[in-house]
């Protein structure tokens, strides 16, 4: 009875501040709407112990207790982390607990490759379900807008190739070369040498099958290597979502990495994640945390301004910084869209308690870059006061003539 008075107290609170297509079922079979519309969320509460929950309702608390089953959520996605990000306003304060606080993970090889390993070796066919069939899994790009999301992956990576002026018979590394994209589209349409390297034995496997598929042996090498034991000089180096597994400390290492690799008139490309907190806070209300514990482990996202501080401190200059927050926002819209479709046979494959954690982490990365608590930055670079000649004066050469 204790429990029942002290949320309906709670409910009564919040339900005076804000509407929300909510509903909340008690063990017993009470209901509360909170607002005159259908509900299109309905958390249940199956015991009156899960109570504890609701009434410190952290994008955290709420996102563990569903994912382990403690709580029953049901609705689309986009909804349940919109209420809950709504619950979490009207109740908790950005200070304390649940403020932005900045966190540095210890990195090193063996940590990293485990981190890498629990979120990428699920399957490849899990992946296979919400990613697009040349399996893209970063920030597409919508040049107009409503592309189909193979199309706008399509052109992320020509994007990118144009960027960093890829030149036929270049040499290129691409750290993080996921499943084989990047590269394949580089000899194809460039005929350049690649070398892509993971750390995902899943990933691996399927982008090697798809060089000899391709028969482009003679100019891709996948590998599975940590980019700080890559040796060698190269034309152009790409690095797309991988620098958010390096982490704040390590970031000049990584970038001076990366110059060590680069040839003297060489182009390089940062492609990643960022947050928008000046002081490199987690995002608000436990939100980086619930990531941490059950997405991403030890990853960590800083301020633009940390990245090129950081560009800068590892010896290479920034030449160009496009944000594609838009891009990102839309893409895990359409993954999510994706991942709902597909719900059966995910579950099928990864279980009822990984499916519930996927549900939640792509949603709230379609609301995070909605609301500008997440960012993307492509960054073209170079090694530091050099004259980069191999670049065109105007950003023109980045952009088809047919693009609006």
């Amino acid at each position: 009875m204790f429990a029942q008075n002290r949320l309906s107290a709670w409910m009564a609170g919040v339900r005076h501040q804000i509407a929300m297509p909510l509903r909340i079922e008690l063990w017993n079979g009470q209901q509360f709407d909170f607002s005159a519309e259908p509900p299109r969320v309905t958390i249940r509460l199956p015991r009156a112990s899960a109570a504890r929950y609701l009434l410190t309702p952290s994008l955290s608390n709420l996102g563990s207790a569903y994912v382990e089953g403690l709580i029953e959520v049901r609705g689309a996605a986009r909804d349940m982390i919109a209420v809950v990000n709504a619950l979490a306003r009207s109740t908790l304060k950005e200070q304390g607990r649940f403020a932005r606080i900045a966190r540095n993970f210890t990195h090193d090889r063996k940590r990293d490759a485990e981190a890498i390993r629990y979120h990428y070796d699920v399957s490849n066919e899990f992946y296979q379900q919400f990613l697009d069939p040349a399996m893209v899994y970063s920030c597409a790009y919508f040049e107009r807008g409503d592309e189909d999301l193979a199309t706008a992956q399509a052109k992320k990576i020509d994007h990118i190739l144009r960027k960093i002026r890829l030149q036929p018979g270049q040499t290129l590394l691409d750290i993080g070369c996921g499943w084989g994209a990047l590269v394949l589209r580089a000899a194809q349409q460039y005929g350049a040498r690649c070398v892509g390297i993971t750390l995902s034995q899943n990933q691996l496997e399927l982008a090697r099958e798809r060089v000899r598929a391709a028969g482009l042996e003679h100019l891709v090498e996948i590998r599975l290597q940590d980019y700080r034991d890559v040796r060698g000089q190269f034309d152009r180096i790409t690095s797309v979502g991988m620098f958010e597994h390096v982490g704040l400390k390590h970031l000049p290492e990584y970038f001076n990495t990366i110059g060590s690799l680069l040839a003297e008139d060489g182009v390089a490309m940062n492609h990643g994640i960022t947050g928008t907190d000046p002081d490199n806070g987690e995002t608000p209300y436990g939100g980086g945390e619930f990531i941490d514990k059950y997405v991403f482990p030890h990853g960590e996202l800083v301020h633009l301004g940390q990245v090129l501080k950081a560009m800068q401190q590892g010896g290479l200059e920034a030449y160009d910084v496009e944000n594609l927050r838009r891009h990102y926002a839309r893409t895990c819209s359409i993954w999510t869209d994706n991942f709902e479709a597909q719900a059966e046979r995910i579950k099928t494959l990864a279980g009822d308690k990984r499916f519930r954690i996927w549900h939640v982490y792509l949603a709230g990365c379609v609301y995070g870059f909605e609301q500008d608590l997440l960012s993307l930055y492509q960054i073209v670079c170079g090694k530091a006061g050099r004259n980069p000649r191999v670049l065109p004066w105007s950003r023109g050469y980045m952009y088809p003539a047919s693009a609006p």
